[in-house]
């Protein structure tokens, strides 16, 4: 490896100390070599430690130079040793490292993991020392990008990383683990290798035709094959609106007539005072948003201003981006207010979010009864002592959320990109179907097909042509 990486420096003009180097990556005997990337993996700020993370092939003999102690070099993989950084005499800080050896390893590259005092100071001399020895910052997303090129991730299971770093709840992270476990690159290969089936049929049927012992293939024939696969596909992406919710949450916006409670409402659900309530109409002038944990489901939650009619020119800048937000929403929680009757206000604003999810509420029910609405159930509360809020929840729950899927062992999609994917596998398939029906020729047919297969390889990152050659000839013995 030492002479590699000589005849490397020598062909870019790098130094010995590794100083202005040329690369990122090289091609060695059809093997992608990298240069060795360090971050830390710790958030900024004062801490009891932080990680510094290393990657590449030269990471153990660098921070060996570094490291006083044991000699890394000659350590198995998968041990912590203690010791200190230093820069020649100048002691920086007492550390454990981490040594974990290639293969076996997130990037499948030699990483090191050094764990130091917390604070930025340390861990920033620490990082400037190994960009000195020729180590360089990784960009955003490095690590993970490289166990993907690497191999050791498809692209859900990279996707899923962040997922599991930015879930707020139990289902986002039961959705996120479940893909990092290959439950979608199963679901995604299942059904490319029904698709190839068809395609390789039909090969062997345009290229092979002197074999009496094949069936001559039909449009006729596949059709069935393709119309299951297009059921399939349907229900996939129907589910899908389930884990797209559970993964991005319901934009939801509370609306109402001045001093309903729309404020008091948001504080009692987040259970903290984020809005100002008084007893003055037209208190909330402006958007105030907020993330809820509502049993599982996050809604992202935005307090509008009351909408009535009002010369306050800042106040009608509030209601016109209460209208806005309105049209925007995933859901709408109309508060109306129980202690009195309906007034015009309410069935203007019934009728003006009668086109979309909503909720009906009614409020300050320790106060009165009087509101009632054909067709439509009431969720009632009082947000002021905090009662009703369950039956709200379940009624968010009802309206959005498949129980009995989201507690199942299928693979369900999430990802805004997969989900596309999807319906563009669902288009190549129905213009196959289309193709078949009209009587084209095989061979057009397999165009789509093939059309459909590769998008589903998109969603991994592992479709190519080569791959489909692959695929065919281990499957089917053409050559013989």
């Amino acid at each position: 490896m030492y002479i590699i990486q000589h005849f490397i420096k020598i062909c870019y003009n790098i130094d010995d100390n590794n100083h202005e180097r040329g690369y990122k990556c090289f091609t060695y005997n059809n093997d992608m070599i990298y240069d060795t990337i360090a971050a830390k993996t710790t958030a900024d700020g004062v801490s009891a430690i932080n990680i510094i993370r290393i990657s590449g092939t030269e990471s153990i003999s660098i921070v060996n130079e570094i490291f006083k102690g044991k000699d890394l070099t000659q350590q198995p993989s998968h041990t912590i040793h203690y010791g200190h950084i230093h820069d020649h005499s100048q002691v920086i800080d007492e550390v454990m490292v981490s040594i974990f050896r290639s293969p076996k390893t997130f990037t499948t590259e030699d990483i090191i993991e050094i764990s130091c005092h917390g604070g930025n100071f340390i861990a920033d001399e620490i990082l400037k020392l190994l960009i000195s020895k020729g180590i360089r910052i990784a960009e955003k997303g490095e690590f993970s990008k490289r166990a993907y090129l690497n191999g050791r991730l498809d692209l859900t299971e990279a996707e899923s990383i962040m997922d599991l770093v930015n879930a707020k709840s139990f289902e986002q992270l039961k959705i996120a683990n479940k893909q990092l476990q290959g439950d979608i690159l199963t679901l995604v290969t299942n059904l490319q290798n029904k698709i190839l089936n068809i395609i390789a049929q039909i090969e062997v049927n345009i290229d092979y035709p002197e074999y009496d012992d094949i069936q001559q293939l039909t449009n006729d024939m596949i059709l069935p094959r393709i119309n299951d696969l297009i059921t399939e596909i349907k229900q996939i992406i129907k589910e899908s609106d389930t884990g797209k919710i559970i993964r991005e949450g319901i934009k939801t916006v509370i609306v109402g007539k001045p001093n309903v409670g729309k404020s008091t409402l948001l504080n009692t659900l987040l259970k903290e005072d984020k809005a100002i309530v008084t007893d003055i109409s037209g208190t909330t002038r402006d958007l105030i948003e907020a993330d809820l944990n509502l049993d599982g489901i996050i809604l992202r939650l935005v307090d509008t201003a009351g909408i009535r009619i009002t010369k306050d020119v800042i106040e009608k800048i509030g209601i016109n981006k209460t209208k806005k937000a309105i049209e925007t929403a995933d859901l709408v929680l109309l508060v109306l207010n129980q202690s009195e009757g309906l007034s015009e206000m309410d069935k203007d604003l019934l009728n003006l979010t009668k086109n979309k999810q909503r909720i009906i509420i009614g409020n300050k029910i320790d106060l009165g009864n009087q509101i009632s609405i054909d067709n439509e159930s009431i969720i009632n509360i009082s947000a002021k002592n905090k009662e009703g809020i369950e039956e709200l929840a379940k009624a968010v729950k009802q309206l959005f959320i498949n129980e009995k899927l989201l507690n199942s062992e299928r693979a369900m999609l999430s990802n805004v990109r997969h989900i596309g994917k999807f319906k563009e596998v669902l288009q190549a398939l129905n213009d196959a179907k289309k193709a078949a029906l009209d009587q084209i020729p095989i061979d057009f047919v397999e165009i789509d097909l093939r059309k459909a297969w590769a998008n589903l390889g998109e969603i991994t990152g592992q479709s190519s042509n080569e791959d489909l050659l692959d695929h065919l000839f281990a499957n089917f013995c053409l050559g013989k």
